[in-house]
């Protein structure tokens, strides 16, 4: 028989959407709550006197008053840019010129993609996220140098080999055949091994020719199980120059949408300016949006609906969008998701904002074993500490109930707040040996 482990501490787990269903009643709370764990994976959350007396033999980790919840799902974000994170502003394309493209020059030589990856996943877990979506470079060494250090750490990582073949350095350009024929090795390399996904990634319309967004959407119908992703409507000046690269399409979206790059698995980074009809079609393919908020601020960009979207049936997940984005927390990103979209005059409740970095990403990268805290799900699981902070400490010991805690949580904390980080049932942070 398999060992078992069993986690003590308050529990979290959601039994609906919490923007289809009144938040209040679509989170799960137990005070004394335990997650039982047999072989990476979740075979029961209940309350903790009923899992003990049922598994009386199974080792136990008693994690006193910390909340025990799915681990953070980043849903967007580049990898390649960790380490110009927090690099002085300007708009999105100045930004790209001046520190994306020259840094992504870099990943080129293996050792230094081998050892930003290791960064990259020494962060997310410090912070709690135990799965992502991201991008590498064009160079098909930073996708084995990422897909290795995380097969190595057992972690649930989606990547791809960004394709772009025009308007950015010649260093940095593939062209449509080499970008499809790396990018199909790749996938025949790394794709279903472990853990691992792959998501066919063109960069976005502008740097990619007619030619190579079809090559990317006959490469997606061929494998259609994967994810694709890539960048919409992020500012009014990026949208502006497809309209002029794309002079007859109706609108951005409509571009992907004629070379098949839309439908179920796509991630669309940021899709902040929408037109009613890109809303309606995002809805309607099945493609979902990931919302970048700190991103989105940073760069002055603008501010997502995610209500909206919601509202109109569009899937939403969370995400940081490292190195744009001026966080590897999804506390920090849950954080600005509020005050954006109290910006737009609609408080997220804090199950929502739970949600969003949770099962809502995992279902934009559809892995449905990711992103929850039930069983069958994969172990990857977070401890969070209500008083990790003098602050935190004592704002969460006056609180009213377990949403108060959440929130005080989300605006408060920080990497300190995550007391432990498992990966399929393996701690990181050795918090609870």
């Amino acid at each position: 028989m398999e060992s078992e482990t069993l986690l003590l501490g308050q529990t979290i787990s959601f039994n609906a959407d919490p923007f289809d269903a009144p938040p209040d009643d679509a989170l799960v709370w137990r005070r004394r709550g335990g997650v039982l764990v047999r072989a990476g994976r979740i075979e029961a959350v209940a309350e903790a006197a009923a899992l003990i007396d049922a598994h009386p033999h199974a080792a136990r980790v008693n994690c006193g008053d910390h909340i025990l919840a799915a681990g953070f799902v980043d849903c967007h974000n580049h990898y390649s840019q960790t380490r110009i994170v927090a690099s002085w502003g300007e708009r999105l394309i100045d930004w790209l010129n001046r520190y994306t493209f020259p840094e992504e020059m870099r990943f080129a030589d293996p050792a230094h993609a081998a050892a930003v990856a290791s960064d990259y996943l020494d962060l997310l877990t410090a912070n709690g996220t135990t799965a992502a979506a991201t991008y590498c470079t064009i160079h098909p060494e930073s996708v084995d140098a990422l897909f290795s250090a995380a097969e190595a750490r057992g972690m649930a990582i989606t990547a791809g080999k960004v394709m772009m073949d025009r308007n950015a350095p010649a260093g940095l350009c593939d062209d449509a055949q080499s970008g499809f024929d790396q990018s199909k090795a790749l996938i025949d390399r790394w794709s279903g091994r472990g853990r691992l996904a792959y998501a066919v990634t063109p960069r976005f319309a502008p740097t990619s020719s007619e030619t190579q967004l079809a090559a990317a959407g006959a490469l997606w119908a061929e494998h259609p199980d994967l994810s694709m992703q890539t960048h919409l409507s992020e500012q009014v000046e990026e949208i502006d120059w497809v309209r002029q690269l794309f002079p007859d399409d109706e609108d951005y979206l409509a571009v992907y949408q004629r070379h098949g790059l839309c439908g179920p698995g796509a991630i669309m980074g940021h899709s902040i300016h929408l037109t009613a009809r890109e809303t309606a079609a995002l809805a309607e393919t099945g493609a979902a949006v990931a919302h970048c908020p700190t991103s989105n601020t940073f760069i002055g960009s603008g501010l997502c609906d995610v209500a909206g979207l919601k509202a109109a049936g569009v899937e939403v997940g969370l995400a940081t969008d490292t190195g744009g984005g001026s966080s590897f927390s999804m506390l920090a990103t849950m954080k600005a998701a509020y005050e954006v979209a109290q910006l737009r005059g609609r408080a997220l409740h804090p199950a929502q904002l739970f949600w969003l970095a949770t099962a809502g990403s995992a279902r934009a990268m559809r892995r449905p074993a990711i992103g929850r805290l039930a069983p069958g799900a994969a172990a990857d699981i977070i401890a969070l500490d209500p008083a990790a902070t003098p602050v935190l400490a004592q704002r969460t010991a006056r609180a009213k109930d377990i949403f108060d805690i959440l929130f005080a949580l989300v605006i408060l904390g920080d990497d300190r707040a995550i007391s432990e980080t498992w990966i399929a049932g393996h701690p990181t942070k050795g918090c609870y040996a």
